[in-house]
């Protein structure tokens, strides 16, 4: 197979140097990662929500659409955690792959 490159992916180190991560994010993500690894491992009873789209074309709409999904987990986060999943930037497909 053969393949073009365009251009070489960051290495995680360079990502994190990129955009980084305030304390307060930090803890908000762990926070987060405690509560779904407790659902996972039977520790929770909450139900976990991956819900798209998967991808989209701009910004704007995203993060409208986040800031209302973000509302309504607000509304049923005893019960919910929702996970959005959606990439802004997701590449077409060419015909030749």
């Amino acid at each position: 197979m053969q393949m073009t490159f365009h251009r070489k992916l960051p290495i995680p180190q360079e990502v994190k140097k990129t955009f980084p991560v305030t304390e307060e994010m930090r803890q908000a993500k762990e926070k987060r990662d405690n509560e779904i690894r407790a659902v996972f491992e039977g520790k929770s009873d909450k139900f976990i929500l991956v819900i798209g789209p998967c991808s989209a074309d701009s910004s704007e709409p995203v993060l409208e659409y986040l800031s209302r999904l973000r509302r309504m987990e607000d509304q049923v986060s005893d019960k919910i955690i929702i996970i959005p999943r959606i990439y802004p930037n997701k590449p077409r497909t060419t015909g030749q792959g």
